[in-house]
């Protein structure tokens, strides 16, 4: 069983996973420690070593928010059970997990974690790469920088590398993917089938990377988790800035930090930089103070319109949500208040969208009518965008909508399909029963498959035909419902959606 690899810099050693056939490579650095003056500079070649570097635990969580046993929220409930995980700068790693009987050419996955570009790690429980690998396929999940020693932007920092003057977490990604590109053979990874994916803000993250010229050869297909975002009212979301308003920001933190330069920044230790952002982000506001920055190096454009980026890279795509996060309602109260968003959003036709409204229009009926997910508004604007298209790529769609149990009834909430994607549930605390269990080898299956292929459908784990999934085009908005077992549908179509979504290419200058 193969329990070493050959990579660039020397020779690493890796476990067995709880299925010994598989073996688990944890902590792997892919780029040099981020610390001293590669605290906020690009990721930095790894120094060689001396015999085996022994990958056995993950390395240090990047430095956030930390997680505490007295918070009941929903999120450290299903995740941060472990809140002593040692945090730090030297956490430019990643993690393998691959068939150890020595298969070659194997298809690889690379998984962005989610969290908002503010916390997260591969150290959780539900992206244990194992039942993915039993796929024949090599997975490795990345670690990134997040929230201020990720996206800091300050004029001396672009002065110092206008090459790479900020969003140090997304080349952080991209500096993984060059490592999977020279390295993955050694685990028996094809570097020329590459599936990259990642949930929430992960899933930005492959937006990020599909907008991204620089990226282009590096991956060859994508999956976007309840990432796909798309504002279908006249708001915006947060973690996009352009560069002044970064660079603005980063000069009011360092006034915040009593510094003047950025060598003074970097000498104060990971830890105390880490509470006073937090201390920071109290004044400001959490997650509109770091994130994505449209510096025209990495991010030529806000990531979440990669949909409408003519210079976008074009691969298949798998893209979807659950069925209890990230609705949006028009901000109005009145019938007046609702008139003028809809002048702003459609002028001379703004008749259209009042007429979506039930009389008499009040708050409650602007909230029943106007209710849309953004995540599956994002999706409808991704599908009109690629039929259009010279040469549209396949698109597949879906909306995980089971039953979730738990005394919290917490419904399909915001990165509870993880655990079935990753097919991890008996990791998780909350009392699943078979049927979920066999949903979730489906879905992990439908994932697989895609990884493999560019298109989720074929044979399941038992060698049986898995339900049709077709391309979603907006002719056909074919989705996949995953609910007690996965079940082929339309997407559900509004009159008010198909206005929005002509409004909301309108807005951002689309020529469709």
């Amino acid at each position: 069983m193969i329990r070493t690899a050959v990579t660039e810099n020397g020779v690493v050693r890796g476990l067995p996973a709880a299925d010994p056939r598989i073996t688990s490579f944890k902590g792997i650095p892919f780029a040099a420690p981020a610390t001293g003056k590669n605290r906020w500079r690009a990721p930095q070649p790894v120094e060689n070593w001396e015999g085996e570097l022994e990958c056995f635990n993950f390395s240090p969580v990047p430095h956030q928010a930390p997680a505490s046993n007295d918070d009941q929220s929903i999120y450290h409930l299903e995740w941060s059970v472990d809140p002593h995980l040692p945090m730090g700068e030297d956490c430019l790693t990643l993690n393998v997990w691959m068939p150890a009987a020595g298969q070659q050419n194997m298809p690889v996955f690379v998984w962005f974690f989610g969290g908002g570009l503010q916390v997260g790690h591969t150290a959780e429980m539900e992206f244990d790469g194992e039942r993915i690998a039993r796929r024949d396929i090599v997975v490795v999940t990345v670690n990134y920088r997040v929230n201020v020693f990720g996206f800091l932007a300050h004029p001396e920092l672009t002065k110092e590398a206008p090459e790479a003057p900020t969003n140090f977490g997304f080349l952080d990604q991209q500096a993984a993917l060059k490592w999977v590109k020279r390295n993955i053979k050694a685990f028996g990874g094809d570097p020329d089938n590459v599936t990259i994916g990642g949930q929430s803000a992960g899933g930005m993250g492959v937006c990020a990377q599909l907008s991204a010229p620089s990226s282009k050869g590096l991956f060859n297909r994508a999956i976007i988790e309840s990432g796909a975002f798309a504002a279908p009212y006249p708001f915006e979301f947060g973690l996009t800035k352009t560069m002044e308003e970064a660079e603005n920001n980063g000069v009011e933190f360092f006034k915040f930090l009593g510094v003047e330069t950025l060598e003074e920044a970097r000498a104060i230790d990971g830890l105390t930089l880490r509470n006073k952002m937090l201390e920071y982000e109290g004044i400001k506001g959490w997650a509109q103070t770091w994130g994505e920055v449209v510096d025209g190096v990495f991010s030529m454009r806000n990531s979440q319109e990669w949909m409408i980026d003519p210079a976008k890279i074009h691969c298949p795509i798998m893209l979807g949500h659950t069925s209890n996060e990230f609705q949006v309602t028009p901000m109005a109260k009145t019938k007046e208040e609702l008139e003028k968003i809809a002048t702003e959003l459609a002028g001379d036709e703004a008749g259209k969208i009042m007429a979506c409204f039930s009389e008499p229009v009040t708050e409650d009926s602007i909230k029943r009518d106007g209710e849309i997910c953004s995540i599956e508004f994002g999706c409808r604007v991704a599908a009109h965008v690629n039929d259009s298209e010279a040469e549209p790529v396949d698109m597949y769609y879906y909306n995980f909508d089971t039953t979730i149990p738990g005394w919290d009834n917490p419904g399909c909430f915001h990165s509870v399909d993880l655990w079935f994607f990753f097919e991890t549930l008996a990791k998780c605390w909350r009392p699943f029963k078979g049927e979920a269990y066999d949903l979730a080898c489906s879905m992990c299956d439908y994932w697989c498959n895609f990884i493999k292929t560019g298109n989720p459908n074929g044979k399941d784990l038992r060698g049986d035909e898995l339900p049709v999934w077709k391309t979603y085009t907006e002719a056909e908005p074919n989705r996949i419902s995953f609910r007690k077992v996965p079940e082929p549908e339309l997407s559900p179509n509004t009159d008010l959606v198909d206005i929005l979504i002509k409004c909301f290419l309108k807005r951002k200058g689309a020529s469709i």
